[in-house]
């Protein structure tokens, strides 16, 4: 799939301005995720597995909700 490139303007000299204007575009137009996305290859098995289990912490969730349960918290990356 091809994606239209990214293209800013700069306007008055103000090259903080557009490069933040550039930022949001390329975030929004999805290129990096694409770009992160073939970084490296990932089976059909791991992506199908990976989704099922992303489905069953949803539902998980959906139900504590329901039934007023205290939701967890994830867990926070301990700094060095």
């Amino acid at each position: 799939m091809s994606k239209k490139l990214v293209t800013i303007k700069v306007r008055g000299g103000d090259i903080n301005r557009a490069l933040k204007k550039f930022k949001r575009a390329v975030m929004d137009s999805g290129h990096l995720f694409e770009l992160r996305e073939r970084q490296e290859y990932t089976k059909p098995t791991t992506i199908r597995r990976k989704q099922k289990q992303q489905a069953i912490r949803n539902q998980k969730i959906e139900w504590m909700k329901q039934n007023d349960m205290e939701i967890p918290n994830k867990r926070k990356k301990k700094k060095r």
